[in-house]
C-alpha cells in the first residue's frame, strides 16, 4: 500500500511537470494573453487539464485494460494534429480573428436592434440600461440590477470560451496519452493501480496548467488597461511563437519521423 501511494504521488508530481511542456505552454498562452482576470486565467488552465486528462484516462484505459495498440502512423497523425492546432491558434492571435471570435460569442451585447435593454460589465458588476436609436431621444435612460444568477454567470466564461481551452487539451492528450499509458504500463503491472496512476497523473495536470495560466495572467492583470502595449506585446509574440512552433512540429512528424512516407516511424515519448 505505502509504495501504491508513493508511486501515486510521484504520478502527481510528473502530472504537474507534464503540464509545462512547451507544446503545451505555448498553445495555453496564445489564450490566456488575452485575460486580464486572474480567476478565469485559472479556469481555462484548469478546462484545458480536464480536456488533458479525459483523453489520457480514455487512450490509456484502453491500452491497459484492453491491450490496445496504436500503429506508428495513427500516433504520428496525433502528434501532428497538435502541430495544425498550435499553427491555427497562432494565425488566430496575429490575424486578429481570435479575439473576434470570443467578442462574436461574448453574450455581453446581443445583436439586437431597435429599443431595448443592455447588459454591461464594468469590472465584477453587472448592470442593464435602457438603449434606443431613435433621433432626439436618451441614447441612455436608467439602469437596472440583473439577476444575482445572470451575474454570477457573466463573471465565469462563455459558452465558446469554455470549450476551446478543453478542445485544445483534448487535441494534446491524444498526442501523449500512448507514451504516458506504455510508460505506466511497463512500471505498474496491476492494471487498476496503472488507471489510476493515470488518473492522479492527469489531476496534477489540472493543477499545473492552472498555476501556468495564473502565472501568465498575473502581469495582464495588474497592469489593466493602463500597459495595452504590453497586451499586444504579448498576444503577438504568442501568436509568433506558437506559429513558428507548430510548423517545426509538423516538418519534424511529416517528414523527419516520416508521417508522408512509406515507412513512418513513430517513438512514443
Amino acid at each position: 500500500m505505502i509504495s501504491g501511494l508513493t508511486i501515486l504521488a510521484i504520478g502527481f508530481v510528473l502530472g504537474t511537470r507534464h503540464a509545462t511542456d512547451p507544446d503545451h505552454v505555448i498553445a495555453v498562452s496564445t489564450i490566456v494573453t488575452r485575460e486580464r482576470s486572474i480567476a478565469k486565467a485559472g479556469l481555462i488552465g484548469v478546462l484545458w487539464g480536464i480536456g488533458h486528462t479525459l483523453t489520457i484516462l480514455a487512450v490509456g484505459a484502453g491500452i491497459i485494460l484492453l491491450g490496445l495498440a496504436i500503429p506508428a502512423r495513427v500516433g504520428l497523425t496525433m502528434e501532428f494534429c497538435v502541430g495544425l492546432m498550435l499553427i491555427l491558434l497562432g494565425v488566430l492571435n496575429l490575424s486578429g480573428a481570435m479575439k473576434w471570435i470570443s467578442e462574436k460569442f461574448s453574450p455581453a451585447h446581443p445583436p439586437v436592434v431597435g429599443e431595448h435593454a443592455h447588459i454591461h460589465e464594468h469590472g465584477a458588476k453587472l448592470h442593464f440600461h435602457w438603449h434606443s436609436h431613435a433621433p432626439r431621444r436618451e441614447h441612455h435612460a436608467g439602469s437596472l440590477a440583473p439577476p444575482r444568477w445572470l451575474e454570477r454567470s457573466f463573471a465565469g466564461l462563455s459558452l465558446y470560451q469554455a470549450l476551446r481551452p478543453l478542445f485544445v487539451g483534448i487535441v494534446h492528450g491524444l498526442a501523449g496519452s500512448a507514451a504516458v499509458a506504455l510508460l505506466v504500463l511497463s512500471t505498474i503491472r496491476e492494471p487498476q493501480w496503472a488507471v489510476l496512476y493515470l488518473l492522479v497523473f492527469g489531476i496534477g495536470t489540472i493543477v499545473g496548467m492552472m498555476l501556468i495560466t495564473i502565472l501568465i495572467a498575473l502581469p495582464l492583470s495588474f497592469a489593466g488597461f493602463r500597459f495595452v502595449w504590453l497586451n499586444r506585446a504579448l498576444v503577438t509574440g504568442s501568436g509568433i511563437v506558437s506559429l513558428a512552433f507548430g510548423l517545426f512540429v509538423c516538418y519534424q512528424i511529416g517528414f523527419v519521423n516520416g508521417l508522408f512516407s512509406a515507412h513512418p516511424n513513430w517513438k512514443p515519448s
